[in-house]
């Protein structure tokens, strides 16, 4: 299942690869110079009391077509030793920290709905006993609408679950036999049923457009069916092609054709014009609610606040305030459920990876989540992080930035910098000029004497 945290994810994978490009083409000179000088780069030092918990159970039933997150398709998981082992490193994790308030959780995966619901249960009993987990924090889950997965659904909630991500993909039988779906449209409308009666007002669903083979006409058919028997919420995902998959094969060899790229376009417009009509509003790039149903666990990733990562290959983004230290770290779990499961029962966590963020990288990060809602980027969460610089001290020069403004598809004041309606349709060839304007005044900044985090190094974790 595509989920909002694996698109999370995926731009912060693409973001380093602008980032490092970028770098690498117009400061490696420099970088490399300090490097020889500087143990590494100076932390950024912010810090907070709350944070959000993301919870990665990695097992699926089969393996689609189109996917190449980190999931794994076993026979026989063993149920009771997961659980522990995710019991173990959310306290870890949570005492590293140091945070006294958990905003919100999310189970994703992988196919989290296969878990039993007693361990979504003990995880968060876990949570409340090191932190504060109000009554009404959002707690999502995200299932399939297969049969099996739908008989559940109860249990989840008197687990705990509050909201439900479902993981429809296509309401067209032909396209999930290609996606490689194991559920039917009828196993959709009976989950959307039941999760609407369990959870009224706080069931999202997942579509992917840009199928093989789809046209406009059919996809606005589609929503239209979409909307007749939804709630609140749409997450909406271009298909991307990754290479590995198997769909990537068989248009590699010319067996499927995607949509070209004005065709993508034109579907992502009827989209926002179809969801718009129904009283939908865009809230992100790829987000849409109504009657205040937005998630608020998504909206922490993007405003760029504190998540702890918790599973085999999750990532997280916080400051270990418990060990001490004020920096903010990027952390990755270890990736195989067996090899993550023996490092728990060991060290008490799996973390493979500790990369202590530089001022730059932190900016970099907000800066391109924050422009992909449409409520934009807030100076006072910039200036935080940039040392008291605001928005427009670094883009209010920038050629590059102005020609955005003047183009309509950026607007910038003194309060906030966000993509226009038309602007977040092309977001992607708007940031890597915004990334440089950053790195740019970064670059005169350590000209001026701060040295502070230009270069970037990862670490082992011990």
């Amino acid at each position: 299942m595509f989920s909002s945290k694996e698109n999370v994810l995926l731009l912060s994978i693409r973001l380093y690869r602008i980032r490092n490009f970028f770098i690498s083409r117009r400061f490696s000179s420099q970088i490399s110079e300090r490097s020889q000088t500087s143990s590494g780069p100076a932390p950024c030092n912010i810090t907070a009391d709350d944070a959000v918990v993301y919870v990665h159970w990695p097992y699926c039933k089969k393996r689609c077509t189109y996917c190449n997150f980190n999931k794994y398709i076993s026979a026989s998981v063993d149920h009771a030793r997961m659980r522990r082992c995710l019991v173990q490193e959310t306290a870890t994790l949570l005492q590293q920290s140091g945070v006294r308030r958990v905003n919100s959780v999310f189970f994703g995966g992988g196919t989290p709905s296969l878990a039993l619901p007693h361990t979504m249960a003990v995880v968060l009993e876990t949570i409340s006993q090191h932190a504060l987990l109000p009554a009404d924090a959002e707690v999502t889950l995200e299932a399939n609408p297969s049969s099996t997965e739908t008989d559940k659904l109860r249990e989840f909630k008197t687990a705990g679950i509050n909201r439900l991500s479902l993981g429809i993909q296509a309401f067209s039988p032909p396209d999930l036999h290609l996606l490689g779906r194991d559920h039917s449209v009828e196993d959709s409308l009976r989950a959307l049923q039941e999760g609407r009666t369990l959870f009224p007002g706080r069931v999202s669903i997942d579509l992917i457009f840009g199928r093989p083979g789809q046209t406009v006409e059919a996809w606005r058919g589609e929503l239209q069916q979409a909307l007749s028997v939804c709630d609140d919420h749409v997450s909406l995902y271009q298909l991307t092609l990754e290479r590995g998959t198997a769909l990537f094969r068989q248009v590699e060899k010319k067996q499927q054709t995607v949509p070209d790229p004005d065709t993508m376009a034109d579907l992502y417009a009827c989209a926002r014009e179809t969801l718009q009509n129904a009283g939908f509003q865009q809230y992100e790039v790829s987000n849409f609610a109504r009657n205040g149903a937005e998630s608020s666990h998504n909206l922490s990733y993007w405003r760029g606040k504190q998540y702890i990562g918790v599973g085999p290959g999750a990532h997280g983004r916080f400051a270990c305030k418990g060990l001490g230290r004020t920096d903010r770290e990027a952390r990755i779990q270890t990736l195989e459920p067996q090899q993550w499961m023996g490092r728990v029962e060991r060290l008490g966590h799996a973390t493979a990876k500790r990369t202590s963020l530089s001022q730059l990288d932190i900016l970099e990060e907000i800066l391109m989540l924050g422009l992909r809602t449409t409520e934009g980027l807030a100076n006072e969460r910039w200036v935080r992080f940039s040392g008291g610089t605001s928005l427009h001290d670094i883009f209010g020069t920038s050629v590059a930035a102005q020609g955005f403004v003047n183009a309509g598809l950026l607007e910038l004041s003194h309060s906030v910098l966000r993509a226009t309606h038309t602007g977040l349709a092309v977001l992607d060839s708007i940031i890597p000029d915004l990334l440089l304007a950053t790195q740019d005044w970064y670059r005169h900044r350590c000209d001026d004497g701060d040295k502070t985090g230009l270069h970037y190094t990862s670490g082992r974790a011990e």
